[in-house]
C-alpha cells in the first residue's frame, strides 16, 4: 500500500515537471527597524555556526549526565518500547518531512514515531521509500560514537531544549539558521540542487495557515538574511560548504543559494566558501570571519544516509583549531543539527505557528566564556542563534523569528575570566578532511 505520505511526494515531483522557474537577481527587502538589546557582550567578535545533520536529542545524547533523555518511547498503538543502539553509520534513513512531523507528534502525543517511512537511495541514486521495521526510530547513538560530543558538552554547554523553529526537514531548517524564516517552505525542493541553481520547473511546497501544503514556488527567495546585517553593519562572514552538486550522498546546497541576491550579487563569490575545510585554513591563517557558518560534507553530516561515523571528528577538529588559536579568547562556538532526522523524541515541542516548533535537536555552546558543565533546560530555538549574532554584533533584528526567540544568555557567564580549551581527542585527524577533499578518498580511523 502507498502510504499518504509518498502519494504526496509524488504529487510534489509531477507538479515540479509542468512548472517553470521564475524569478530576478534584486536586491532584498530592508528589515523591519527593531532594535535588538545591548549586546550580550563585547568579548565575542566572532561567532561559528556549525550545523550537522538529522539527529533528536534523545538519539543522540541518550544518557547525557544531567540532561532529560529517555530510554523508552511510545507507538502508535500504546505499546512502550526501548530505544535501542543504532551506530551513525547505519545508512537507514527515516522520513523527516513535515507530514512525518505531524504523523510522529500525534497532536502532542509523540506516539507516531513507528509511522514514519523509511528511506534510502536506490542503486540509481534516487530517494526511495525503503522498508523498516515499525520501531526502527526509536534509537540512540552508541555513546563509544558520540563520545567527543559528549566531551564537548561536559566541558561546555549541552541544551536540552533546543528545538527547531521549523517542524520539516533540511531545506527549510538551513532558511531559518541564516533568516529566522523559510517563506512558508516547509519541505525539500523537488529536485537539487535545492535554490537558484535548482533545474527549471523545481518546486518547494509552502505551508498554508491551515496547515496544509500548497502547490509551492520556485525554490529561490528574496527575504533579507543575517548575512545581509552583517554586509550593512561591515562586518565580514562566511558560508563554509561543500560545492553544489546533485549526486546522491553528497550535499544538496548551501543555504544561501536559496537567496536571490545573494546567490547573483558579490556576496557569493566572496562570501560562500568551499570546500567546507577552508575553515581550518582560515583559522590557522589568522582570517576568520566574524560570523561563520559551517556546513559540513555528507559522509562528516551525521546524515543517517552518509554511512558515516565521521560527524563528532569533524565538529571537533574546528573546536580544538579555535580552542588552539588566538581565536579563541573572542569566540562563541554554536553546534546544532537541522533537524530531527525521524528519530524518537520524548519532549513535547510547543506549538507557537504553522511551521513549529518542531521536535528537540541537540545544541552544544563552545566558548571561553560558555558556563562549564552546565545542562541548559531553557527554552530555544534554531533562531535562537540568530538572535544571539545579531546582538553581538549590535544589529537590527530582521522580525522574524528571531523576534519571538531567546538568546542564549543563560549559556554563559561573562563575568568569569576566560577558561582555556581542553583538546577533544577524535579517531579521525582536521589532516584527514583536507587530504580527502585533495584525494576524494575518505580517510581511516586512527
Amino acid at each position: 500500500m502507498v502510504s499518504p505520505e509518498s502519494q504526496r511526494l509524488f504529487a510534489v515531483a509531477v507538479a515540479a515537471l509542468l512548472a517553470g522557474c521564475g524569478g530576478t537577481p534584486g536586491t532584498p527587502a530592508p528589515p523591519p527597524t527593531v532594535p535588538n538589546r545591548a549586546a550580550p557582550s563585547a568579548k565575542i567578535t566572532h561567532v561559528v555556526i556549525i550545523v550537522q545533520e538529522n539527529r533528536s536529542f534523545d538519539n543522540l545524547f541518550h544518557g547525557f549526565p544531567g540532561a532529560d533523555t529517555a530510554s523508552t518511547g511510545v507507538t502508535h498503538n500504546g505499546t512502550t518500547v526501548a530505544l535501542t543502539p543504532v551506530t551513525l553509520e547505519n545508512g537507514q534513513d527515516i522520513g523527516h518531512f513535515h507530514y512525518s512531523y505531524e504523523v510522529a507528534y500525534d497532536d502532542g502525543k509523540l506516539d507516531g514515531f513507528d509511522l514514519e517511512q523509511g528511506y534510502g537511495f536506490s542503486a540509481t541514486g534516487a530517494y526511495v521509500v525503503v522498508p523498516e521495521s515499525p520501531t526502527f526510530p526509536y534509537a540512540y547513538v552508541p555513546r563509544a560514537e558520540a563520545q567527543p560530543y559528549f566531551d564537548l558538552g561536559s566541558q561546555f554547554v549541552v541544551a536540552d531544549r533546543m528545538f527547531q523553529s521549523n517542524s520539516g526537514p533540511s531545506f527549510p531548517a538551513h532558511q531559518y539558521l541564516i533568516a529566522g524564516q523559510s517563506d512558508e517552505a516547509d519541505e525539500v525542493p523537488s529536485v537539487s540542487p535545492w535554490g537558484c541553481d535548482a533545474p527549471a520547473g523545481t518546486l518547494v511546497p509552502q505551508l498554508a495557515p491551515n496547515g496544509t501544503d500548497t502547490l509551492g514556488v520556485f525554490p529561490c527567495f528574496n527575504y533579507t538574511t543575517l548575512g545581509d546585517l552583517l554586509d550593512g553593519a561591515g562586518m565580514s562572514w562566511h558560508y563554509y560548504t561543500p560545492a553544489l552538486t546533485t549526486s546522491a550522498g553528497s550535499t544538496f546546497g548551501a543555504a544561501y543559494d536559496a537567496i536571490r541576491h545573494i546567490r547573483y550579487g558579490t556576496d557569493w563569490a566572496s562570501d560562500v566558501i568551499n570546500p567546507e575545510t577552508q575553515i581550518l585554513t582560515d583559522i590557522a591563517g589568522g582570517t576568520l570571519p566574524h560570523v561563520s557558518w559551517v556546513e559540513p560534507s555528507f559522509v562528516d553530516s551525521d546524515h543517517p544516509l552518509g554511512k558515516s561515523n565521521r560527524g563528532p571528528s569533524w565538529v571537533a577538529s574546528i573546536a580544538n583549531a579555535i580552542g588552539a588559536s588566538p581565536y579563541w579568547n573572542s569566540t562563541a562556538i554554536f553546534v546544532t543539527w537541522d533537524d530531527w532526522g525521524g528519530w524518537y523524541d520524548h519532549v513535547t515541542p510547543p506549538q507557537v505557528d504553522e511551521m513549529g516548533l518542531g521536535f528537540r535537536v541537540p545544541l552544544i555552546v563552545i566558548s571561553p566564556y560558555a558556563k562549564h558543565g552546565y545542562v541548559s533546560h531553557v527554552q530555544h530555538e534554531s533562531a535562537s542563534i540568530v538572535k544571539f549574532t545579531e546582538e553581538t554584533f549590535g544589529l537590527s533584528s530582521l522580525g522574524e523569528a528571531d523576534a519571538r526567540s531567546d538568546d542564549l544568555r543563560d549559556c554563559f557567564d561573562f563575568t568569569q575570566a576566560p577558561r582555556p580549551y581542553v583538546h577533544v581527542s577524535t579517531p579521525y585527524m582536521p589532516s584527514d578532511f583536507e587530504r580527502e577533499i585533495q584525494t576524494g578518498q575518505p580517510p581511516d580511523p586512527a
